[in-house]
Order: C-alpha cells, then sequence, then structure tokens
C-alpha cells in the first residue's frame, strides 16, 4: 500500500467510522503528512506500512532538529501513533512500530517558542525614538522573518540583499550559500534603519557593506546580538528564557504548525541533508516565496 492509499484510508476512518470533527481530521492527516515528506526528502522506497520504530525515531529526531516545540512534537507523534494503530487493528500490519516510541531525548532543551502575541510584545517594546530602537527593530524581525543564525545576522551585507524579490543570499555553517525569503514587515525596517539612522554613522573601514552596525561603525558581534535581546526582554513583561536561537526554533515552528512543507523549511534553514548519502532537495525561489506568504504569521 503506498501513501497516498494509506493516507486516504486512515482519512476515511477518522472521518467517517470515528466521526471525528473537520478540524481534528485535518489535524491528524496533516501529522502524517508530514511522515510522508520526510520518507521522501531522505528517498525511502518503504511503503508506510513497512516504517519501523527505528524510521520513525529517526523522524522525530528530525523534527526535533528543525526546533519543533516538545508540544509540536507530541502532537505529531500522536497522530502518527493513530494512523498505526489503525491499520494493526485492520490486520494490516502485524505489530505497532509507534508502541514503544517517545518523543526524542536529545541531551539538550529546545529554546522556548515564542507565539505570534509574545513576538509583537517584543517588538512594542522597543523604543523606535533612538536610533539603536530602530537598527534592533530590523534585527528581530529579520531574525523572525527568515529563520537566521546569529552568525548569519552578523555576515549579512548589503549586497546580500536582493531588494526586488525580497530574498536575501545567506552564507551558513561551512561557507555554503542559500537563498532565504524575507517578509515585507523586515525589508520595511531595515530600509528605514538604512536611510534614518545607518547612514549617519562614521563606518569603520572595512565594515561598509555590513548590514547592522554598532555605535561606532563597526559589525556587530554574537554577543551584542543576545545582550540586545536580554535588554529586549527585560523591557518587555516576557517571561520566557529567549535567545537569537529562539526566533529561528519560532520561524520553523511557526511555518511547520501552519501546514508548510517540511522540505522547504530544511532549505530555508539551511540544514544540510538528512541522511548520510546527503540527498538534498532544492526547491526553486517563489515555491519558497510562497511558503512564506501563506504561513508565515507576519507575512
Amino acid at each position: 500500500m503506498n501513501w497516498d492509499h494509506a493516507i486516504q484510508h486512515f482519512h476515511d476512518f477518522i472521518r467517517l467510522e470515528r466521526g471525528m470533527a473537520d478540524n481534528s481530521v485535518q489535524a491528524y492527516i496533516r501529522d502524517v503528512t508530514k511522515l510522508r515528506q520526510y520518507a521522501e526528502m531522505i528517498g525511502s522506497t518503504k511503503s508506510p506500512l513497512e516504517f519501523g520504530t527505528n524510521d520513525l525515531q529517526n523522524f522525530l529526531s528530525y523534527i526535533f532538529k528543525i526546533g519543533m516545540s516538545e508540544n509540536s512534537q507530541a502532537r505529531i507523534l500522536s497522530g502518527i501513533k493513530a494512523f498505526y494503530k489503525y491499520f494493526l487493528h485492520d490486520d494490516f500490519i502485524k505489530s505497532d512500530p509507534t508502541e514503544l516510541i517517545e518523543a526524542p531525548k536529545c541531551g539538550r532543551k529546545i529554546p522556548d517558542v515564542l507565539d505570534i502575541n509574545e513576538i509583537n510584545l517584543l517588538l512594542d517594546a522597543i523604543d523606535l525614538s533612538s536610533d539603536e530602537g530602530v537598527r534592533n527593530r530590523a534585527i528581530i524581525e529579520t531574525l523572525y522573518s527568515s529563520g537566521l543564525r546569529v552568525s548569519e545576522l552578523i555576515s549579512l551585507r548589503l549586497t546580500d540583499i536582493f531588494w526586488d524579490i525580497n530574498f536575501l543570499k545567506v552564507t551558513g555553517k561551512g561557507n555554503k550559500e542559500r537563498l532565504v525569503p524575507i517578509g515585507r514587515e523586515a525589508i520595511k525596517y531595515i530600509r528605514y534603519y538604512l536611510d534614518e539612522s545607518r547612514q549617519f554613522l562614521k563606518i569603520k573601514p572595512g565594515h561598509e557593506n555590513f548590514v547592522f552596525l554598532n555605535r561606532r561603525g563597526a559589525q556587530l558581534t554574537r554577543v551584542m546580538i543576545f545582550t540586545i535581546i536580554k535588554r529586549l526582554k527585560e523591557a518587555s513583561s516576557l517571561k520566557k528564557q529567549i535567545s537569537p536561537h529562539t526566533f529561528r526554533h519560532s520561524f520553523a515552528t511557526h511555518l511547520i504548525e501552519g501546514g508548510a512543507d517540511l522540505r522547504a523549511v530544511q532549505e530555508m534553514l539551511g540544514h544540510e541533508s538528512i541522511t548520510t548519502t546527503e540527498i538534498y532537495t532544492h526547491l526553486d525561489k517563489e515555491y519558497l516565496q510562497q511558503v512564506v506568504h501563506d504561513f508565515h504569521p507576519r507575512s
């Protein structure tokens, strides 16, 4: 039984025999579809009924790596457990591969994921009457809009911004480049920062092309980005522990929970292949831009 048939069987069961509400049916199908996307990404030739415990553990480890919150991982696992329990009940499989599976514990806790209200709370705490406030607003908008690592943010150059198509050229780990969509709000505040603040700085020689600069006209450091976010948290009423990576996790989680394709999120995050054979799916710019437009809360 291929993925199309398996998902359709499961859909009919939970909708007709279990009598689930449409929203619940759609949520379960989204969870199983993410597993299907993962299978396609790694080039698996297995049918869904041939997936074993190790395959499912690897899938859960992958969505952990992307940055899915613990609650989101648990919800997706719940949908996949229901999927396999149905096939076990109807004797399509002899054992349930999810029976002994728990959400992956990889030795470190994922930073808290912010919801859109918490993102707005932080943004509202920024004082736009100061030059630094304008810069900081552009920084936070960019982190959340494009899911950049802090090292990628501080290395971002003016020549990396493609204003006509709203894309950034990002240099990630191993000096590997990728194109990432950037939202309208982030573009707006970057322009505001460049026009109203940055142009009046006395820029240190050799730092002219970096987008984000400190008061002395030099490239920002990683430590400074952490400090900016720490001070912003203190200025707001936010209780969660956050870091620059929190915005990257929030970016990924909000897109995936909204229904975005795992492959598109992987590409935008700059994750290498999730397989030892390094299969890597490259998606066109128009598709990535459409994913952000459709699923990002501040698109």
